[in-house]
C-alpha cells in the first residue's frame, strides 16, 4: 500500500487506514474479536481512528493494539466543552494507547480554542505528536476553515466522497497551502454508497486501475486526490479490511475515471 507524507507533521501514513465508529463500540466476546479486523489492517497499514465520541471504541481499539502500539499510528479525538472533562477524555486516551496519541483532534470544533490550548501542553509533553480539527457539517466549514490558520494545527479531518464534495471549495485548498495532513471520514458515505447495487460491468472499466469492487472504487476516487492523505472507512469485517487496503495502490484515477465513478455515485 502507498503511504504518503502526512502534511508538515514529519509522519508518513498509510493511504487505507481504519475507523472504528459503530464497529468497535462493542463489549464481551464481540470486542475480542475485533483483534481479527486489527490483524488484518496491521497486513497493509497501520493508521487507527477513534473517539470517545463512539462508546467502548477506544478501549476496544487499545486492547487490539496491545503488543503493537509501536507500530500502529492512532488518531483519537477530544470531544468536550469543559476542561476537567477534557483532561479526563486525554488521560483515558493515553491510558488505553500505551502513554500516547499521534494525531490528537478536536472533535467537531468543541470549544476548539481551549481545546487546542489544552492538547498543545500535552503536545509539549512529548504525549501527542499532531494536533488536529474535525468537522462532519458543511454549515461548520467556515469556522473550520479559520481554525485551520492555527500555526498549532497540523491535520483535519473531514467528510469526503463522491456525494459529498464540499470540501473542495475550500478545505482541501487550504489544507494543502498550509501543509496540513488530511484524513478523510465517511468514504463510503455512512455504508450508503455501497449498499447499493452496482453491477460488475459497471465496474468492469476500472479493472485496469486494480479495482474489483464499488467499495474500492470509492476509496481510489478519494486517494487519487494527492490533497487526501488517509482514508479511514470503519468495518467489523477483517475480509472488508483486506478488500478495502487493495484501493491504496497505483495506478491512481485521472479526471476520466474520477468523472466515472461520480458518474454513477449519482445515479444511485
Amino acid at each position: 500500500m502507498e503511504r504518503r507524507p502526512f502534511g508538515r507533521t514529519g509522519l508518513e501514513v498509510p493511504v487505507i487506514g481504519m475507523g472504528t465508529w459503530q464497529t468497535f463500540d462493542v463489549r464481551g466476546a464481540a470486542a475480542a474479536e475485533r483483534r481479527h479486523v486489527t490483524d488484518a489492517a496491521f497486513e497493509t497499514g497501520t493508521f487507527f481512528d477513534s473517539s470517545p465520541m463512539y462508546g467502548e471504541a477506544e478501549r476496544v481499539l487499545g486492547a487490539t493494539l496491545a503488543g503493537r502500539r509501536d507500530d500502529a499510528i492512532v488518531a483519537t479525538k477530544l470531544w468536550a466543552t469543559g476542561d476537567d472533562e477534557a483532561e479526563r477524555q486525554i488521560e483515558a486516551a493515553l491510558g488505553f494507547f500505551g502513554g500516547r496519541v499521534d494525531v490528537y483532534q478536536v472533535h467537531n470544533l468543541a470549544a476548539w480554542p481551549r481545546r487546542l490550548d489544552q492538547l498543545d501542553r500535552w503536545r509539549m509533553r512529548g504525549a501527542v505528536k499532531v494536533v488536529g480539527l474535525t468537522h462532519y457539517s458543511a454549515g461548520a466549514f467556515g469556522e473550520l476553515r479559520k481554525a485551520m490558520q492555527d500555526p498549532r494545527v497540523g491535520a483535519v479531518q473531514v467528510p469526503y466522497n463522491p456525494l459529498e464534495r464540499t470540501v473542495e471549495e475550500e478545505i482541501l485548498p487550504a489544507a494543502a497551502e498550509l501543509g496540513l495532513g488530511v484524513i478523510i471520514m465517511r468514504p463510503l458515505g455512512q455504508g450508503r454508497l455501497i449498499r447499493q447495487d452496482v453491477p460488475p460491468d459497471a465496474i468492469a472499466p476500472l479493472r485496469p486501475f486494480g479495482v474489483r469492487t464499488w467499495a474500492q472504487a470509492l476509496l481510489k476516487w478519494i486517494l487519487s486526490d494527492a490533497r487526501c492523505h488517509v482514508a479511514i472507512p470503519a468495518t467489523s469485517s477483517a475480509s472488508h479490511m483486506r478488500s478495502n487496503a487493495e484501493a491504496g495502490r497505483a495506478p491512481w484515477f485521472g479526471p476520466d475515471e474520477r468523472s466515472y465513478v461520480a458518474g454513477l455515485a449519482g445515479r444511485l
